[in-house]
């Protein structure tokens, strides 16, 4: 929840459409009232998310039909928005709620099904609603260019990569963000795993970083090696103990913690670390 407070707050977005799907009453009367509390600085002044924000709402004690078409609810006005030539951010929490709704009317209507009982139509919907994201050039006057950007929710069950919905929704998405339940128990924030994270955007961004943070590129590539170093490391060390490693790789696993506290690890509850601007991720990189 932390992190879509974070898009919301601090995302580059005109406009945020918020659908909650099959979540718990509770839980979207919490999205409710802490939408209705947080800020954002908006041309020097300070005001309410919600002023840029709209809320599709559907719980999980409402019908199957409602639930799953919630997200396509939420892509109608996201649509609505980048036609006026703004640019929308769309969050949907979560998608795997909305995939069982669509199983469950699957099911009533007899559809054929294929692995692990999704129904054969699914991949067909499924790209319905992402294909829809994207920049476009709108038509008519005046001259306008809108944008929508989707940011979903999956949980698969069991931390389960290999369902087919979860793997085909994987070559879909262009950015993946993989939460790790092991780095919240040990309360680093937010607990995305740097190791299974990625992004599709690296090389379609390389002309950026080359015009206007040309050491950005290497400095990642060599903070990445250093984290994947430090894997391999911590699976001796759990194996055979930190005894036997050699001075070299008893060095190499205190520089990862650095990375990890002082560069991966962000606390939001802070006006210094709950927004990191490109210019000082760069300079923070050069460090290591």
């Amino acid at each position: 929840m932390c992190i879509f407070q974070s898009i919301t707050k601090y995302s580059n977005s005109d406009a945020i459409i918020y659908v909650g799907c099959g979540e718990r009453g509770n839980e979207m009367n919490g999205v409710l009232q802490d939408f209705h509390y947080l800020t954002m600085e908006a041309d020097g002044v300070e005001t309410s998310i919600l002023s840029r924000t709209a809320v599709v709402a559907n719980t999980s004690n409402m019908s199957a039909s409602t639930r799953e078409a919630s997200v396509f609810t939420g892509i109608t006005f996201a649509e609505y928005f980048r036609d006026m030539g703004l640019n929308v951010s769309l969050i949907a929490d979560s998608i795997s709620r909305w995939v069982e709704a669509f199983k469950e009317i699957s099911m009533r209507h007899s559809e054929i099904t294929e692995d692990f009982g999704y129904p054969a139509s699914l991949s067909t919907r499924r790209a319905s609603f992402y294909e829809r994201a994207g920049k476009v050039k709108c038509l008519g006057n005046s001259e306008r260019e809108g944008s929508v950007t989707i940011v979903g929710a999956l949980s698969p069950g069991a931390a389960n990569f290999v369902d087919p919905f979860v793997s085909a929704t994987l070559d879909i998405v262009q950015v993946f963000w993989g939460l790790d339940k092991r780095l919240a128990q040990r309360k680093h924030f937010p607990s995305i795993n740097w190791l299974i994270s990625y992004s599709k955007y690296v090389r379609a961004l390389d002309n950026f970083y080359d015009n206007n943070y040309p050491e950005f590129v290497g400095h990642r590539i060599k903070c990445k090696k250093i984290l994947a170093e430090d894997d391999e490391i911590l699976e001796i060390i759990q194996r055979v103990g930190e005894t036997l490693l050699t001075e070299s790789q008893k060095i190499t696993i205190e520089t990862p913690k650095l990375i990890k506290l002082d560069f991966l690890q962000q606390n939001v509850f802070t006006s210094y670390d709950r927004f990191c601007p490109f210019y000082k991720t760069v300079g923070m990189l050069k460090n290591w």
